[in-house]
């Protein structure tokens, strides 16, 4: 079964607030075996959300409305799904009587308007909202011999969040047959989406089963694996097995399966070796730092270092000879290696990591253009250079070069 949720609010079309609710109920349907196929947000005009409501009537089993339950002249959401129906509304004088009476107990008179909250869709079941005064509706229907089940749920997440459980999520078990949806996630560090996808493409696509889906973003790209089966044991077999021959094809390139970042692996790496690790950082500007003591209990892996962004500091805090920049430039293999090598010793670290490149938007050369990274690692016995040149704006280059910086870590000590 595919379920709709549509977020009715012209001010969710804005960019000041957010459909937060969707993403609750994704998470709960999901649990429930039910698979979103689509969202949408719509603005307080009529004749959009009919047009909405109709498509999602027509082509999903499972349709949730949230917000439009008000009783402002904007909330139009009972109004336009049962013109969508075809069936018309009826005030429901209890509910008028119980919006009384919670007025009443605040010592507040009850505005006419709020009565519009009580018209109920003809065939409607009413969902009474302990949070707040616009109950719910839950309607089940035909359309073309399929059947359809139709939820209208307030807007704050609050009053939504509690009705849903108390109310929604009982009826649902009911109907719905026994089903259940597992995904998987495995990221992946500094290869190409392209590439990733060349290479796991005719793996994931026997699979029909799995619902695969390829994310990429500065450095990293993940695969998404999802499955519906009538047990979590059938659905997680399934993600399992199309999960084990992806990893056996992207090898080391696969650095986490449990939904971990890279440098949370990173920690756990240096920890279960008992390693210590300094950084000196030159145009990240201590972006691996922040990355690394953003996971709780980094000190027990990271002592520190140093942000060298000069090439005087370069000198003063990591060693690097100015002989050395003078003769290949601060950014260059030779002293992205000195900042790794000389702040492993200047912090007593066991592992040392150098970074050094030019992020732009200046300050590039047809020799050393923006963009061009080295990031260096040393553990005193090993050392390991890499030199990448990455496109994009400054921000872009930076977080590209800590990813870098990190991945090489981990294929360092892992």
């Amino acid at each position: 079964m595919i379920a709709e949720i549509i977020a009715v609010g012209s001010e969710m079309l804005t960019p000041f607030r957010q459909d937060t609710n969707s993403l609750f109920l994704t998470r709960q349907l999901n649990e429930l075996g039910v698979v979103v196929a689509f969202k949408t947000v719509v603005g307080d005009d009529f004749d959009h959300l009919v047009s909405a409501a109709r498509a999602a009537i027509g082509r999903s089993d499972i349709i949730l409305f949230t917000g439009g339950l008000g009783p402002t002249e904007d909330d139009l959401t009972r109004e336009c799904v049962a013109a969508a129906l075809g069936v018309e509304l009826r005030r429901d004088h209890e509910i008028v009587t119980a919006m009384y009476k919670r007025f009443a107990e605040r010592r507040i008179q009850m505005p006419s308007n709020n009565a519009k909250q009580a018209d109920v869709i003809e065939g409607a079941i009413v969902l009474p909202n302990s949070r707040g005064t616009a109950p719910g509706q839950y309607l089940e229907t035909e359309v073309d011999g399929k059947k359809r089940i139709v939820m209208l749920l307030p807007g704050p997440p609050h009053e939504l969040e509690a009705l849903w459980h108390k109310e929604c999520e009982p009826r649902l078990r009911e109907k719905l047959p026994p089903a259940a949806i597992v995904m998987k996630v495995l990221k992946t560090a500094m290869l190409p989406e392209s590439a990733a996808d060349m290479r796991t493409a005719p793996i994931y696509k026997k699979y029909p089963n799995v619902e695969t889906t390829v994310l990429a973003g500065q450095g990293q790209v993940e695969f998404h694996l999802l499955a519906a089966a009538p047990t979590i044991d059938e659905a997680q077999a399934a993600v399992d097995k199309l999960a084990g021959e992806l990893e056996d094809e992207l090898d080391d390139a696969v650095f986490s399966t449990c939904g971990e970042s890279l440098e949370e692996i990173v920690g756990y790496y240096l920890q279960m070796r008992n390693l210590k690790l300094a950084v000196a950082e030159s145009c990240t500007g201590g972006m691996v730092a922040e990355r690394i003591t953003s996971v709780a209990g980094s000190s027990r892996f990271f002592l520190g270092g140093a942000v060298v962004y000069s090439n005087d500091l370069k000198t003063l805090f990591a060693d690097v000879p100015p002989l050395m920049i003078e003769a290949h430039g601060a950014v260059s293999k030779e002293v992205a290696l000195a900042l790794a090598e000389n702040i492993r010793e200047i912090c007593n670290a066991d592992i040392g990591l150098g970074i050094t490149g030019i992020a732009g938007p200046s300050g590039g050369t047809e020799e050393k253009p923006v963009g061009l990274v080295y990031v260096a690692v040393s553990d005193g016995k090993r050392n390991e250079v890499v030199q990448r040149r990455f496109p994009g704006d400054r921000e872009r280059i930076r977080r590209w070069a800590s990813q870098q910086a990190l991945d090489l870590l981990r294929r360092m000590v892992m």
